[in-house]
């Protein structure tokens, strides 16, 4: 029988990795991803290294290209991996963009050495379709069959995907991340007709997201806050998916806004790597949904607007940090790291936190252990938090909105399965902590009570 193993995404949500075990001498993989937060700081760097046999591993399947489904994929080279690494087209066209921004930021400053990996990883790329089954020459040596395998959006970011594989007459389904509903830009996932087994993340298992209507009018509200302030909305976001709908929500409400302080605000996006995809989104408009497709025939561009300021040198970085810190100018600043954990996000927190007249909003999940989840627990309450070593005591508001996570809430994730003709036999629940994981653990019960609900632990 085919089994399923776990190298990662098992106590907590980073470092997604699983293993379909199709016989003695055949596996593939299923995304490589990077351990952060509280997971990274129990491994420190190089231990980020592959730690399981990979000698049956004939290939490695891309759910998406955040960090964390695909950032130990040099170690998986390292350690002698030379299969093919299948993937979405887009996926495909942003990956290597993703691992070289990781390799210069926590490896190496090499360029040689970097170019070597980008090119290796380059060539063994396999761009599919949506909705294409293909048969791989996989599994063949174990019975007279071949694993088939189909990616379906799954509407998280841009070349997202969930994954089919039918095998020996079973169809086993792994949901990478989900998107929700409604979000700007992409279609939102469609549940898959049927499934024998699945492997779920449950990021949100345990809560709701605010609605499109309400999150607009939060963001609008605590914006609006700043404009009275003369202070700095800064806002931490992963440089693909989050980057994009952030600057799609701000374009529609200026657009929609009499007020003239909204048609002078600046919006910079201070980061060259959300840049680059924030292009790619742009030529790869075939993948948006018919709102935005909608926008773009009415001559709106929902990516690129007249208030938007793209930052690219790091001395460029430095000069707009001193004088957001001096001047005291109303702006938005959208830069990574998503969970502050580094970044050129880091140095406006540094001189902007304790400025009372800032307000921080987080827009996604903030893994435990890392800064962001800290300034989010504590910054209410007027306390402080370390960066690069410094005690940094925090003056600003801090404001959360769910509702603009890339990820699917307990409902989403609920309905995914619900909204399956044959539902599974068997359900594992990842990417998510505990008392997440519990809670959907719970509902889902209810949803296929004769199916084996596990959460499992390695």
């Amino acid at each position: 029988m085919v089994s399923i193993l776990h190298h990662g995404a098992v106590t907590g949500v980073t470092g997604s990795c699983h293993q379909l075990v199709l016989g003695s001498d055949t596996s593939v993989l299923i995304d490589c991803g990077l351990f952060q937060g509280a997971e990274s700081a129990e491994r420190e760097l190089s231990n980020q290294q592959i730690d399981f046999p990979i000698d049956t591993v004939k290939a490695l399947f891309i759910t998406h290209c955040h960090i964390d489904h695909v950032g130990r994929l040099p170690w998986l080279l390292a350690a002698g991996f030379d299969g093919p690494v299948y993937a979405s087209e887009a996926t495909a066209r942003l990956l290597p963009l993703v691992i070289e921004d990781a390799l210069k930021l926590g490896v190496t400053r090499d360029k040689q050495l970097i170019d070597r990996v980008i090119h290796r990883l380059e060539q063994m790329l396999v761009p599919l379709k949506y909705g294409v089954w293909l048969s791989t020459p996989f599994g063949q040596s174990v019975v007279n069959q071949v694993l088939k395998v189909r990616y379906q959006p799954a509407g998280h970011i841009l070349g997202s995907a969930y994954l089919e594989f039918k095998y020996q007459g079973e169809i086993i389904v792994f949901s990478g991340d989900l998107g929700a509903p409604y979000a700007p830009l992409l279609p939102a996932p469609k549940s898959p007709w049927r499934a024998d087994r699945l492997v779920i993340e449950s990021t949100y298992g345990d809560k709701l997201h605010e609605n499109r209507k309400q999150r607009r009018l939060l963001l609008k509200q605590i914006i609006e806050r700043s404009l009275m302030n003369s202070g700095t909305v800064l806002i931490p976001a992963f440089s693909i998916g989050r980057t994009q709908e952030l600057l799609y929500e701000l374009e529609s409400i200026i657009h929609s806004s009499k007020q003239s302080d909204w048609q002078q605000i600046d919006i910079i996006v201070d980061s060259p790597l959300a840049a680059k995809f924030t292009e790619c989104y742009r030529e790869l408009q075939y993948l948006w949904d018919a709102e935005a497709q909608k926008r773009k025939r009415a001559g709106r561009h929902p990516l690129s607007f007249d208030q938007l300021i793209t930052v690219e040198s790091h001395q460029q970085h430095m000069t707009l940090v001193n004088y957001l810190q001096q001047s005291g100018r109303s702006s938005i600043v959208v830069a990574a790291s998503g969970m502050c954990a580094g970044g050129r996000m880091v140095n406006y927190l540094k001189a902007l936190l304790p400025d009372a007249r800032t307000d921080v909003l987080f827009v996604g999940y903030q893994e435990k252990g890392t800064p962001g989840r800290d300034i989010q627990q504590y910054g209410p309450k007027g306390g402080y938090v370390y960066l690069d070593d410094e005690r940094i005591d925090i003056n600003a508001a801090v404001h959360t909105i769910g509702g603009y996570s890339a990820h699917a809430d307990q409902k989403d994730l609920v309905n995914f399965v619900k909204r399956m003709r044959h539902k599974p036999n068997e359900i594992r629940i990842v990417h998510g902590e505990q008392e997440a994981k519990l809670k959907y653990q719970s509902l889902l019960a209810d949803v296929v009570p004769d199916a084996r609900i596990v959460i499992p632990d390695k």
